[in-house]
């Protein structure tokens, strides 16, 4: 999503990407918390959140703990303002347990550990 809106906001299309996903009834942000979001990314990602506040679902995932998310966004100020947007209304559901792809590979019979 910040790549095409990285190109879009090159060739004069990155106004109408961001009204595009402010309309999406889900918009669905998988994985993250990966890198630091750069200035701009802030700057979308603030702006889609507040266009979608309160008018459209959005879904996050990550394996990152909520507590360290103000520190994935890297600005103090717009990390406050993201967060209290995506974060404060939410419906939080922490998963346990090990994961899918871990015990899939386990009893994959591609998994060499059991072929011996």
């Amino acid at each position: 999503m910040f790549e095409a809106l990285a190109l879009a906001r090159g060739d004069g299309r990155h106004a109408r990407i961001l009204k595009t996903i402010a309309r999406m009834e889900v918009l669905i942000i998988d994985d993250w918390g990966l890198a630091v979001l750069t200035a701009a990314e802030r700057r979308d990602l603030l702006e889609i959140l507040e266009d979608r506040h309160g008018r459209a679902s959005t879904i996050v995932t990550s394996q990152l703990p909520v507590e360290h998310w103000h520190e994935a966004i890297g600005d103090s100020t717009l990390a406050d303002a993201i967060l209290d947007r995506l974060v404060h209304n939410a419906h939080r559901l922490k998963l346990t347990g090990e994961s899918i792809r871990k015990a899939a590979a386990r009893n994959s019979s591609l998994d060499l550990t059991r072929q011996a």
